[in-house]
């Protein structure tokens, strides 16, 4: 018999997903094309020069005029890192708005520093009160106030400007988790003065994983000159990375340079298509889907609509149904990846994600075509065809302005 060592390793030939998890999402086939450009030098004059490119339209999809704006070489936790580790010293006091799993990852980083983190915390599925990190942080040194804009493990949005008020009346930095937002919500970095403001690459901007954009305002970066000692990790210090970043382009670490092409690619799809029409697109199919899941019967997760994440719908599975058989008939069935629960949320919820270019009509359609068969052949009864029915007559309603305006 032949050792693993010896047996022949066939060509990668990986299944083409319809992905509609939290992330990653689907890919365009343009930023695959980007992808198979020749790789240069990451000292390369052209390569250099192309990095600006990168920059700004990363700034515009920012909204954003700050001078520290690029991709970091890492996953969205990166991000995290970087704009939890850079402003904060050990001993510094802090608020983190905790509900969900990854707002809690931001506490649990600031807390390794060691930072003095107060969180304040709420179950999955609700927004914090910004009356109630107010409360924690009078008569304190507050630093940062730490928020994740949208919470993906229970597909929840949070208000920025009202945790700005906040953060100005503690004299705080504010600190923002856009990974499941940027380029399919609404955000303003500039307008919003966020302070440090992180995204993923594999959200809505559809590239592949691995680059977490960020930008730092001015206030922002003269917290990190002040610092009384370097930042902990020497990966994610962005005052050094930032020096290849920056005018001078000096070496800091081999970027992915294959993940840069496709972000400039991505992002240049992004701009194209306009972030106002992009943020309508991802709503009017949003609002698809939910018409489609509450006409089989099902209860979303998060009972108020204006709560409610557009990129990342949750989902009560209903009584009887078992989450991964189902899940696993939408895959093998019907090639369409969705996402079960973390947490306390595991076996509870289902996760459906609208990024990018994931999030077009086509996809709602064929999803709600899919569960609805996937549940009557688990087991639950449901109206056939309704789902569908109520997701074109979302459709019809949201073209009726464009359409009136059209006759004028």
């Amino acid at each position: 018999m032949n050792s693993p060592r010896e047996e022949t390793i066939g060509e990668l030939l990986p299944p083409d997903r319809l992905m509609l998890t939290p992330g990653p999402s689907s890919v365009d086939p343009r930023v695959y094309r980007a992808m198979a450009a020749p790789i240069v030098g990451h000292m390369d004059p052209w390569f250099t020069h192309m990095m600006d490119d990168v920059q700004a339209q990363l700034r515009r999809v920012f909204q954003t005029k700050n001078h520290l704006t690029f991709p970091i070489s890492a996953s969205g936790s990166g991000g995290i890192e970087a704009a939890v580790m850079n402003p904060l010293d050990a001993g510094d006091e802090c608020i983190v708005c905790v509900n969900g799993a990854f707002s809690e990852r931001m506490a649990i980083i600031a807390e390794r520093i060691p930072a003095k983190v107060i969180r304040v915390e709420v179950p999955y599925g609700r927004t914090v009160d910004p009356a109630d990190v107010l409360r924690a942080g009078r008569g304190r040194r507050i630093k940062l106030v730490g928020l994740t804009h949208g919470e993906t493990s229970s597909g929840i949005v949070q208000r920025i400007g009202d945790y700005r008020r906040v953060a100005d009346e503690l004299g705080a930095l504010l600190v923002v988790d856009a990974v499941a937002t940027l380029a399919g919500v609404p955000l303003d970095v500039d307008g919003e003065r966020i302070d440090f403001c992180f995204s993923g690459s594999q959200k809505a901007i559809s590239a592949p994983p691995g680059m977490a954009p960020i930008t730092v305002s001015q206030r922002g970066e003269q917290t990190i000159e002040a610092r009384k000692e370097p930042v902990r990790s020497w990966y994610f210090d962005l005052s050094t990375a930032m020096n290849y970043w920056g005018k001078d382009r000096l070496y800091h670490h081999t970027p992915p340079i294959t993940l840069i092409y496709a972000m400039r690619e991505a992002l240049r799809a992004v701009l194209e298509e306009g972030l106002e029409a992009r943020w309508e697109r991802h709503r009017t199919n949003q609002q698809a889907l939910v018409s489609g899941l509450e006409a089989m019967g099902l209860k979303l997760f998060v009972s108020d609509p204006a709560d409610r994440l557009i990129t990342v719908t949750a989902v009560n599975i209903p009584a009887g149904i078992e989450d991964p058989p189902a899940r696993k008939q939408l895959l093998e069935e019907f090639n369409i990846e969705i996402a079960g629960g973390l947490g306390p949320l595991k076996g509870k919820i289902w996760r459906i994600g609208l990024m990018g270019y994931s999030c077009q009509e086509r996809n709602v359609l064929l999803f709600l075509a899919a569960l609805e068969k996937t549940l009557s052949d688990q087991g639950f009864r449901l109206p056939a065809g309704a789902a569908t029915a109520a997701a074109l007559a979302s459709y019809k309603q949201a073209r009726q302005p464009a359409l009136a305006g059209a006759r004028k």
